[in-house]
């Protein structure tokens, strides 16, 4: 959105064809943002679609950690006649993180769900083969939660290869 007022406009039709759908809105460095219900993707992303922004480029998970609702998924849509951008956002906690999925009406968000629901754990209700993309299946958490630990395997070096853990023995 090039401007605060055209996002309010987009914001106040989104209100009208689906209602409870809006949150909030946000403008934040020439960027513009809607704040939607997790219930409501589907219908906003149709509306939006109608109004020219056919491309999804982007849907993409966030954690909000430590606040609550913590999960968020972030839907980026292109106007490519218009040359214009605008962002959905949603947020979902961390107790029931299920949100609508829309790869039925926009095929690419196929993999980019499978990978928000790999490293964030939002489950995409009614996605085709809602599966791990870039972790092993029995792989335990997700790893781009900010609470996921970061410890990990010591890496040998010459100077510690004595003492971690008798790898030589």
């Amino acid at each position: 959105m090039p401007d605060a007022t055209g996002l309010e406009l987009l914001a106040r039709e989104l209100r009208e064809r689906v209602p409870g759908s809006v949150v909030g809105t946000e403008h934040f460095r020439g960027k513009g943002a809607i704040h939607v219900a997790p219930e409501a993707i589907r219908e906003s992303l149709e509306v939006l679609r109608e109004r020219g922004f056919r491309f999804l480029a982007s849907v993409h998970g966030v954690d909000h950690y430590p606040e609550e609702p913590r999960l968020a998924v972030h839907y980026e849509l292109l106007d490519m006649e218009g040359l214009d951008r605008v962002a959905l956002k949603l947020r979902v906690p961390v107790a029931d993180p299920h949100v609508p999925s829309v790869t039925e009406a926009w095929p690419t968000a196929d993999h980019q769900e499978r990978e928000v629901y790999d490293m964030f754990g939002v489950v995409f209700d009614g996605h085709p083969d809602l599966r791990r993309i870039l972790m092993p299946e029995d792989y335990e958490g997700h790893p781009q939660r900010r609470d996921f630990p970061i410890g990990g395997e010591p890496v040998l070096f010459t100077h510690n290869e004595t003492t971690t853990p008798r790898w030589f023995a």
